[in-house]
């Protein structure tokens, strides 16, 4: 080619070749995605740890603990505070780009002993949020012990209060208009938990979330049948200890819900998160893999599937009186399990279970930082782009998986 050729060839394309994506500094698509990623990683370094304390009882043999947590001062006590703080129902569902309620499905919430001021407490939240009542009288709530029955309830407890208080909570603020079915275990042996959960399916359930969960152990396929009903999804928390696999999230028919940090960013999203560091996942010793799971690094059951917001550190506002005695800050993986429980019932896939998370990866918000541990295969507990363990898949597009078959 002559060196006039060369010339008219360099004037016409080395001005493409050089904004080739992968080559020009100014693409509009690359610099969004950078600029993206600053922003969020700016908002996530804001974060400040507080002390935070579970409010249940670390469990006996046989038994499960609730994973709530809540803010406390620095010499452990919990403080009620004069109004809300934390994230709300308005602020949910947006991080989770939920759409505009209006399923009646019925969210139930399983929970062990007796929280004797659930309904007036929800009342107070639901009101100071600007959320219609949701109450016995108008069939919206209703709560029953492990046998289906009302007005025969098991013995106060109050850490379980708390949990009860913040599950029924996080329904209210994803979905509204959805009915809530409170169903109270007997106490928290594994037996008493998974009769409940089986009732709930029993009493027309749409969706079950457990937030609470035990030890593995060899004897916990017995339970399997009670958390595993097709037509229902069935979730349930994997945890607050960090990695290490717990049950009933390792149960085959349920879909685990791990946890993350959330904060607002300047980002196109509107929000950001990573990895809460308190939540659990891994690979079970026990459950056998379900055909829908495709990672390679663990031979049986991976934990989680998904996840939402669990740091107490950018936890949720809650009301309990019977607990915490009033306006609170909770987080742990209890705010996940009934916040992605509502998201499905919602949207209208209160049908699906971990098949449906697994074959519409890219409807998640994808968390591809922060840890809760050291392991080998790393995914298992650190987060990256794709599936992790910590965080699953990622973190609910509400409106994305609405559309999802």
């Amino acid at each position: 080619m002559s060196i006039a050729g060369r010339n008219r060839f360099s004037a016409l394309y080395l001005p493409l070749l050089a904004c080739l994506p992968l080559a020009c500094a100014s693409d509009p698509a690359g610099s969004s995605q950078a600029s993206d990623q600053a922003a969020d990683t700016s908002a996530l370094s804001a974060i400040t740890a507080r002390p935070s304390k579970r409010v249940c009882d670390a469990p006996a043999a046989g038994e499960a603990s609730c994973f709530a947590r809540v803010l406390a001062a620095p010499d452990g006590t919990v403080q009620p505070l004069a109004t809300p703080s934390g994230w709300g129902p308005a602020d949910l569902q947006l991080a989770y780009n939920v759409p505009a309620a209006g399923s009646t499905a019925t969210i139930a919430i399983i929970d062990a002993f007796d929280d004797p001021t659930a309904e007036a407490d929800l009342g107070v939240y639901r009101s100071t949020f600007g959320l219609a009542p949701c109450t016995t009288a108008n069939g919206c709530f209703k709560k029953v012990n492990q046998s289906g029955v009302q007005g025969s309830y098991p013995r106060k407890n109050r850490g379980w209060a708390a949990e009860i208080a913040l599950d029924i909570d996080m329904a209210s603020a994803i979905c509204p208009t959805c009915k809530i079915l409170l169903v109270e275990a007997t106490t928290n042996s594994n037996l008493n938990l998974a009769t409940a959960a089986n009732e709930a399916a029993a009493l027309g359930a749409s969706v079950i979330s457990n937030s609470y969960g035990s030890n593995e152990s060899s004897s916990e396929t017995q339970f399997d049948v009670d958390y595993n009903h097709p037509g229902i999804a069935v979730f349930a928390s994997t945890g607050d200890g960090g990695f290490g696999s717990s049950y009933p999230a390792t149960a085959k028919g349920v879909i685990g819900v791990g946890g993350t940090s959330l904060v607002k960013s300047t980002s196109s999203r509107g929000w950001a998160e990573t990895t809460w560091s308190g939540a659990g996942s891994g690979c079970s010793s026990v459950e056998a893999k379900p055909s829908w799971q495709t990672d390679t690094g663990c031979a049986k059951r991976t934990v989680g599937d998904l996840s939402a917001v669990a740091d107490p550190n950018t936890g949720v506002a809650v009301y309990d009186s019977t607990g915490s005695g009033g306006w609170a800050v909770y987080g742990g993986t209890s705010v996940s399990s009934p916040l992605v429980a509502s998201i499905f019932a919602a949207i209208g896939k209160g049908s699906k279970d971990g098949s449906f998370v697994w074959s519409n990866a890219s409807r998640f918000y994808d968390v591809t930082s922060g840890s809760n541990g050291s392991c080998s295969p790393s995914y298992l507990c650190t987060a990256g782009s794709g599936f992790d363990g910590p965080t699953g898949w990622g973190t609910p597009n509400a409106a994305s998986l609405a559309s999802a078959q």
